[in-house]
């Protein structure tokens, strides 16, 4: 069961910041593959941005969706999918929850998203939330047994 990550409404939603920031990215990136790597679950986090950019760190695959926006590639990706209906797209941007399931996906908050993998319901506020250690993170996705094959 893939799950599909309206990343910067994540952001919005456990940061409270309405512009992420680079820190706010990497952060999220950096929690969304901690709570992945003790699971199975896959998940594609969709970021709105000025590039188009894709990488893949394990379960983890990161896209930056340039000018048209996360919102219109994560609809697109429900699209192209052969069972769509095996997709949970984590959004508290209700009308992307309601065109994610009239195309036959399911929709989950954010709030649920994280309780699912442990994390806490109300996350630390931005100005409490901790650095986080880049070289440690890229050195477990530079192991081969932790990437998807």
């Amino acid at each position: 069961m893939p799950y599909f990550l309206d990343g910067n409404n994540l952001i919005g939603h456990a940061r409270g910041a309405s512009r992420p920031s680079e820190e706010d990215r990497r952060a999220l990136i950096a929690e969304v593959a901690d709570r992945l790597r003790q699971t199975r679950a896959k998940a594609l986090l969709f970021f709105d941005g000025p590039g188009q950019k894709r990488t893949s760190l394990g379960s983890l695959s990161i896209r930056e969706c340039g000018g048209g926006g996360a919102d219109a590639a994560i609809l697109r990706e429900i699209g192209r999918s052969t069972a769509p209906q095996e997709i949970i797209v984590v959004t508290a941007d209700r009308d992307l929850a309601r065109r994610a399931r009239d195309s036959r996906a399911r929709a989950l908050s954010p709030g649920d998203f994280w309780s699912r993998f442990g994390a806490p319901k109300s996350p630390a506020p931005r100005e409490q939330g901790g650095k986080v250690d880049v070289e440690e993170w890229v050195r477990y996705f530079e192991d081969e047994k932790n990437r998807e094959s």
